[in-house]
């Protein structure tokens, strides 16, 4: 099921961006085998993260445990980790031993800073991985301290679905040359990557170093968002001298009056008309006049609201899940359409099952039990 159907996946539990990439393989139909803690609590149902794969708790401190891990790595095509530099050295997982077991193996390593540089072994978040790159500063209002973007830009963008590109790129190296490899993602440099279009358009003189003063930070009356009179708001996208005619004609604007539209000196005095227009209606009465035209108004949605949009519901965009609506995976493909599989596991949940899968004997499984190398969590158990 899905394109990824036969390939392998051994995730090392962690957070955020690494589960994130998991997540994407395992809905486009990888086999993702997790790998918690033993001592790991049991986890919910409703992390969405954790979908669509199998867990199998190993205390990874005990040489039982990472000779297990081992074993696993030896019938993985990629493996995701996200420790701080070093730390699957010091269990003996480190790529060295990894690709020695297994030379075609695709070693996944996701951290903020990268794997080396002078903040490589510290710690941080997100939002301090795109300080560094000028994502965080290039984003928001012009006097107000830059907002968080949520974990968009780090942690998802720049850090787990590139990582999930690199390894895919790797894996498809390894089966045409018989090699594996290491593929550092680091979200400095991911979320650097994404600025790559505004690091073009300020080297062509086309944005300038300065926040809320450009044309796609909300310095331009034609890309922003609008409050509305019940507080609500909407978001406009009309760039395009068409799709700003077509904005002016639905708000009942004078075009002459907007014929400087592209003067940021302009900008001021041309939002305040546009925001004093949106603000005599409702959200909602917007969104009705300006459906079906190309005047790029959209109603600003919640996280309640946006699953029962008509076009979210048409195309499936959002399906809930055992109670948890949820994105639906994406891509769409013609041939071999994704599906949702597992629910998230808890923690331990397919330990005995996952391992005789992956080549272990009962003999094996019932001697790792022993030893306290693992552990087996009945499904719901806490």
């Amino acid at each position: 099921m899905g394109p990824l159907a036969g390939l392998r996946v051994l995730e090392f539990a962690g957070l955020g961006p690494g589960p994130f990439c998991a997540m994407l393989l395992a809905d486009l139909g990888a086999e993702v085998l997790r790998i918690d803690r033993a001592d790991a609590p049991p986890g919910h149902r409703a992390e969405v993260l954790k979908r669509g794969r199998r867990s199998v708790a190993i205390d990874l401190k005990s040489p039982q445990g990472a000779a297990a891990a081992l074993r696993l790595v030896d019938r993985a095509d990629a493996l995701i980790e996200g420790f701080r530099p070093g730390v699957m050295e010091r269990m003996g997982l480190g790529p060295e031993p990894c690709l020695t077991r297994n030379p075609r193996l695709a070693y996944g390593r996701m951290t903020g800073w990268g794997q080396d540089g002078p903040l490589a072994p510290t710690a941080g978040h997100d939002i301090n991985y795109i300080a560094l790159t000028g994502a965080l500063w290039a984003t928001g209002r012009a006097d107000d301290p830059p907002p968080p973007p949520l974990n968009l830009v780090g942690d998802f963008g720049g850090g787990g679905m590139l990582l999930a590109v690199g390894l895919l790129a790797a894996i498809l190296n390894a089966r045409a040359t018989g090699r594996g490899q290491v593929v550092d993602a680091a979200m400095t440099d991911g979320s650097a990557l994404l600025m790559a279009m505004f690091q073009g358009m300020a080297a062509q003189g086309r944005w300038r170093n300065a926040r809320g003063a450009n044309l796609l930070d909300g310095a331009a009356p034609f890309y922003d968002s609008y409050r509305c009179s019940d507080g609500r708001h909407v978001a406009v996208g009309a760039i395009e001298p068409a799709f700003f005619a077509a904005l002016l004609a639905g708000l009942g604007l004078d075009p002459a009056r907007f014929a400087e539209r592209m003067d940021p000196a302009r900008w001021p005095v041309l939002k305040a008309e546009i925001a004093a227009a949106f603000a005599i209606r409702t959200r909602d009465d917007w969104a009705a006049a300006f459906a079906g035209s190309d005047a790029c108004v959209t109603p600003v949605l919640d996280l309640d609201e946006a699953p029962a949009h008509p076009h979210n519901r048409a195309r499936g965009t959002f399906v809930t899940r055992d109670g948890v609506v949820q994105a639906a995976p994406a891509p769409r493909f013609s041939e071999t359409p994704a599906a949702l599989d597992r629910p998230p596991p808890h923690a331990g949940e397919h330990t005995d099952a996952a391992l005789a899968d992956w080549g272990f004997s009962a003999s094996e499984i019932t001697d790792l039990h022993v030893a306290g190398a693992i552990r087996a969590r009945s499904e719901g158990a806490s």
